[in-house]
């Protein structure tokens, strides 16, 4: 007699079933936004996209961490189903790839290059890194401030970790005890160079040792995992614990961008091979078969979400780009004018 299959248990960590819903449906927004943008580089629509895919795991489960209205996001340009999970607009992603008028930064950053103050969404900067030492900036003024409760979250790839403001900004953090936490999404590419040619060790949270401050690592491609390490981390941040480094270990299953092609250094078959750890098909599973969503509720859900992004997608597209008298908006203080 064949050996069933037993069904992977469920630790919600405190979640509701109706987050745990959430997460589901902040995952496949992601999936649905990258092919969405990869399909508009493709027609020639936009010039440029950038994908998440195997990160979503990652982004809904920090982003139910993240606390609304209180902490700091310090993202980097994969994250753009984390910066939709604390309350961005997936219209903004679509006027971002459009590069429209409307686009939160006028039409002038890169796709997947999004600010928002009200939600507390840094501007997020093309320089490997570059985000770690403002991230700590804002850690310190909280602290400089005594604002009790708060914390910033910075998110950045391994490659980030190789870079001397990623060092510097650790090494600040830990000695001054700021309220920040250190998201490492590890998703063994760094372009197109991997973790092994960049490190000698395997894990990357062996790092936050020679700093003074805590490593933890978790599955990436469990969000409720990755929840419950990102809290815990900003938990001790809030309260005055410091700064905590979190490795979440993932697989980048797209090309680093439209831009590169990943056939020059990677097989088809090397990329099969991890398609066990995509978190959208893994976690759809542990839902359905623990019974807080049935196949027909996860293909209405699917149907939503393409729904909604097909919508916006005619939104962006249809407005228009900046005007040329908006050149110098935003560059230069007051009315200045340059050239004249």
């Amino acid at each position: 007699m064949a050996k069933a299959i037993s069904t992977p248990t469920l630790e919600k960590h405190g979640l509701q079933d109706e987050q745990l819903r959430w997460m589901l449906r902040n995952m496949l927004m992601q999936r649905t936004l990258d092919n969405r943008g990869f399909q508009l580089n493709r027609q020639g629509k936009i010039p440029f996209a950038t994908g998440s895919e195997g990160h979503e795991g990652i982004h809904a489960g920090a982003a139910l961490a993240f606390e609304r209205g209180r902490d700091v996001l310090a993202p980097y340009y994969r994250d753009m189903g984390l910066c939709i999970g604390v309350g961005m607009d997936p219209l903004d992603v679509l006027l971002s790839m459009f590069a429209r008028g409307a686009d939160r930064s006028g039409g002038r950053q890169f796709p997947n290059h999004y600010t928002n103050k009200a939600l507390g969404l840094l501007s997020i900067s093309s320089i490997i890194a570059a985000q770690c030492p403002h991230a700590v900036g804002v850690a310190y003024a909280m602290k400089l401030r005594r604002e009790e409760g708060r914390a910033v979250l910075c998110t950045f790839g391994d490659g980030a970790t190789s870079e001397g403001e990623w060092h510097e900004s650790i090494n600040f953090a830990a000695v001054h005890a700021l309220p920040i936490v250190f998201l490492c999404e590890n998703n063994e590419w760094a372009i197109s160079t991997p973790r092994r040619n960049q490190m000698a060790i395997e894990d990357i949270i062996d790092k936050a040792e020679g700093y003074g401050l805590p490593g933890v690592k978790v599955d990436g491609s469990d969000p409720i995992a990755s929840y419950a390490i990102v809290k815990a981390a900003l938990d001790r941040a809030r309260s005055g614990g410091g700064p905590t480094l979190v490795e979440a270990k993932c697989y980048r299953f797209l090309s680093h961008t439209t831009d590169d092609d990943d056939r020059t250094y990677r097989t088809r078959e090397e990329i099969e091979q991890h398609r066990h750890l995509d978190p959208v098909p893994r976690f759809e599973r542990l839902l359905t078969e623990h019974g807080i969503l049935s196949s027909d509720d996860v293909s209405r859900m699917k149907k939503d979400v393409l729904a909604e992004v097909n919508d916006v997608t005619d939104r962006a597209e249809a407005l228009p780009y900046p005007q040329p008298s908006e050149l110098y908006r935003n560059v230069y203080e007051g009315t200045h004018e340059p050239w004249l």
